[in-house]
């Protein structure tokens, strides 16, 4: 029987829904703009996948935070172009949240995906994309929201915990499912083991969300 669950593997994970790439509804390509804070490994995850052809979207423009953030360097391997916003100089998070949008715009972006975007966004943001502004998250959601998801998880001594690709709303780490991935805690994990296995996941499910994301927008836009 087959069902929208798939075990990949009994000792790395169980991704949900597990959707063929050709049972999505074709949609229209996306452009993309992405908010990153560090190191950039689910950008350049998100920038295989346009290449390789298993997400049909181009990035317009990566914004970043933190100068000397990582991120820059395979934003640069991509071509794509990349803007500083550093928080820091800015009044509050709604001004700094102007900004992200000003720029959004200007390079004609239409989904927002914050991979490994770590600052708190405001109603200024989301209501400038409305559901098309996407996060991603190292925890099975609604767990461990906030820092140190990974930490939260070990301290709490729970058997599995993975990651969540869902649609950003005003409440921190909330909003509607898109994706998840379920990754078993082994006993000796420490929070860099558990986290660099976690990430492989995570640049498994959001490519997917994001075409998931896509087509049942491009569904609803149809009706």
């Amino acid at each position: 029987m087959t069902t929208e669950t798939q075990v990949l593997n009994s000792n790395s994970c169980l991704i949900s829904p597990a959707i063929p790439e050709n049972a999505l509804q074709k949609y229209s390509p996306l452009k993309l703009g992405i908010l990153a804070s560090g190191n950039g490994s689910n950008f350049e995850a998100i920038a295989e996948a346009i290449n390789n052809q298993k997400l049909n979207a181009q990035i317009q423009v990566m914004i970043y935070n933190n100068p000397g953030a990582k991120v820059i360097s395979r934003a640069e391997k991509w071509s794509v172009p990349s803007v500083l916003l550093n928080h820091r100089e800015y009044k509050n998070r709604e001004e700094f949240d102007s900004q992200i949008v000003k720029t959004l715009q200007e390079y004609d972006v239409e989904w927002v995906i914050m991979a490994g975007w770590m600052r708190i966004v405001t109603k200024v943001l989301i209501d400038a994309f409305p559901n098309q502004v996407i996060n991603i998250h190292p925890s099975l959601l609604p767990s461990f929201k906030g820092i140190k998801a990974v930490e939260q998880a070990l301290q709490a001594g729970v058997k599995i915990t993975g990651c969540t690709v869902h649609l950003v709303d005003v409440e921190v780490d909330n909003g509607p499912i898109l994706m998840q991935a379920a990754v078993p805690i082994l006993p000796d994990d420490t929070p860099e083991t558990l986290h660099e296995r976690i990430q492989v996941q995570e640049h498994q499910i959001i490519v997917g969300a994001i075409a998931l994301a896509a087509s049942k927008n491009e569904t609803l836009s149809s009706s």
